[in-house]
């Protein structure tokens, strides 16, 4: 006997994938976007989605599961960082005092990730709040090449961040997931 879960997934054509090509929400009919903006968004949204379709199906518990002591790493905990990260974003852009920190405490984002459904619903409720208000701060600079706020800090810039911050923690969430229930990333 083993405690390792089985590797599954739910794609039938390619089982080593996912989900189905077909079936994948992040592939686009046709062309892909036209012009640096539009794929730099488009690179974001498919994070975002990949960060989500990680999470689908798992209850408070699975997602509050941490990975590998002493790590406060879990599904939960990611999804409350990355919003506690879109907030500290928009401090970036801003020139006036920052935004509070929404999960108080350094760590605050990993820690208060427990096994409860309110906080579960609560910490989809922030990443969509926040991720609206990032897009709608940097959506008012359709200049990549301009500096925004006290450090003067490119739009370029902090699109490309957000998408490595993604990028890294989509990576985090493919061996969280495997280690609940066995389902590998694509």
């Amino acid at each position: 006997m083993t405690d390792e879960p089985a590797r599954w997934s739910q794609a039938s054509v390619y089982p080593d994938m996912w989900v189905d090509p077909e079936d994948d929400p992040r592939e686009g009919e046709g062309d892909g976007p036209e012009g640096e903006p539009a794929t730099l968004l488009d690179f974001l949204s498919g994070y975002r989605m990949t960060l989500r379709m990680k999470c689908e199906g798992l209850d408070a518990e699975q997602l509050a599961r941490r990975s590998v002591p002493p790590s406060t790493m879990s599904l939960l905990g990611l999804v409350r960082h990355l919003a506690e990260v879109e907030r500290d974003w928009q401090n970036w852009i801003r020139d006036g005092d920052p935004l509070p920190q929404l999960y108080g405490e350094p760590d605050g984002d990993f820690l208060g990730a427990v096994a409860e459904q309110a906080v579960v619903d609560a910490a989809f409720r922030d990443l969509e709040r926040e991720q609206a208000a990032t897009d709608a701060a940097l959506a008012a600079y359709p200049d990549l090449g301009e500096r925004v706020g006290k450090d003067g800090t490119a739009v370029r810039e902090l699109m490309v961040h957000r998408i490595e911050e993604y990028a890294r923690h989509c990576g985090h969430a493919d061996l969280l997931r495997e280690c609940i229930d066995g389902r590998v990333g694509q």
